[in-house]
């Protein structure tokens, strides 16, 4: 019969091996633990989430008399401040995509409601994508990716200046040989070497070249109906037709003479 610590040390290796293996078994089931986790909280997002149908505000398109929009700057130019131009109650979504190569690209404020899944599995997880105002990005354009703010609302919605400035120009908007409203053109104050372009209008006639307009205050028109010259890309988020707002930002160079 062989000593005692002999018989100890012949049981060690197989003592160290046992816990070798509780501790691989203890990893395993903390992995598989964090990746049911991690599993959930995807499903959570992907099935909870729904920003790339929400649209950007929460509105009721017809809820309300007409009114001007509240205060609410949407995006950035440099320091040329760009207001919504239509109440935010009667909004169906924002969004931004490329336009003219001579578009100056814009800022948008909020958050883009239209991230990739893993953008949207991290603000919501981290609890940042809450409250704010939300855009969409849009493709298309020959111009920056954000060198037009598109601000959706129903046909005949009013439509008021996004910036202080003087009227410069009127010039309609012709597709496929038919005119469409007008394309308004206001020189902001403080800024002469730009214009901000909104067109799709039916502009008021109130408003004549050098009309000094007033940012959320002064109308500039009402949309018009835009559906039946072609399919508008803001549908796909706005839930109707997508009519829209659109405006641009441009070097003052660029503007007809009208």
């Amino acid at each position: 019969m062989p000593p005692r610590a002999a018989t100890v040390g012949a049981h060690r290796p197989a003592r160290r091996e046992s816990r070798s293996v509780t501790r691989r078994r203890r990893a395993a089931l903390l992995a598989l633990l964090a990746a049911a986790g991690l599993m959930t909280a995807l499903l959570v997002v992907f099935l909870a989430d729904g920003s790339s149908t929400k649209p950007a505000v929460q509105p009721t398109a017809a809820a309300g008399p007409a009114a001007p929009p509240a205060p609410l700057v949407v995006a950035l130019q440099g320091p040329l401040r760009i207001q919504l131009p239509i109440a935010q109650a009667r909004v169906t979504a924002i969004a931004y995509h490329g336009g003219r190569v001579d578009a100056l690209p814009l800022t948008p404020l909020g958050r883009r409601a239209n991230d990739g899944f893993l953008s949207r599995v991290f603000h919501r997880i981290s609890g940042s994508e809450r409250g704010g105002l939300r855009y969409y990005r849009l493709g298309g354009g020959d111009g920056p990716a954000t060198g037009v703010l598109d601000v959706g609302a129903a046909a005949g919605t009013e439509v008021y200046a996004p910036v202080d400035g003087t009227v410069v120009a009127f010039t309609p908007l012709v597709l496929n040989g038919h005119e469409y409203g007008s394309r308004i053109d206001i020189q902001p104050t403080g800024s002469p070497s730009i214009v901000v372009s909104v067109s799709r209008l039916q502009a008021d006639p109130a408003l004549t070249v050098g009309s000094a307009v007033a940012s959320g205050a002064s109308k500039l028109g009402s949309l018009i109906d835009f559906s039946g010259a072609e399919r508008q890309a803001l549908a796909r988020y706005s839930r109707d037709a997508g009519n829209h707002a659109a405006i641009e930002v441009r070097p003052a160079a660029t503007l007809p003479l009208r």
